[in-house]
């Protein structure tokens, strides 16, 4: 439950976040949903990934088919992806969900941290 409720929230402050704030903040929302909702680092870094790779790849694919496929196609091609825009879309999700899965592991190895004794 836990898993599915961090999916959700991460997507949700990211699409958010990144309507008013540039597009690295994924990592924050993801660091900051790691650190409130407590989970082992995998899991954490597993909620992370699937968040963002679900989102920027609903979105990727929403702006791909609203344009009819015209500018991934062209972007398709000066990359090295064969003109494939379905190809560029995952591309892009991976992107996003690499650094989503590293802002969560990061706030999950934050909320670990033993405190230190003086």
């Amino acid at each position: 439950m836990k898993l599915l409720i961090s999916i959700l929230v991460t997507a949700l402050l990211s699409f958010v976040a990144g309507i008013f704030l540039p597009w690295w903040t994924i990592a924050l929302a993801a660091l900051l949903v790691a650190v409130c909702i407590h989970q082992s680092p995998f899991r954490s870094w597993l909620t992370g990934f699937l968040s963002i790779f679900l989102l920027w790849g609903g979105l990727a694919m929403w702006i791909d088919i609203r344009n009819l496929h015209i500018l991934g196609s062209k972007l398709a091609e000066v990359l090295p992806l064969g003109g494939s825009s379905i190809l560029l879309v995952l591309v892009t999700a991976l992107t996003g969900a690499i650094v989503g899965g590293m802002g969560a592991l990061t706030g999950s190895y934050i909320r670990k941290r033993p405190a230190t004794e003086e």
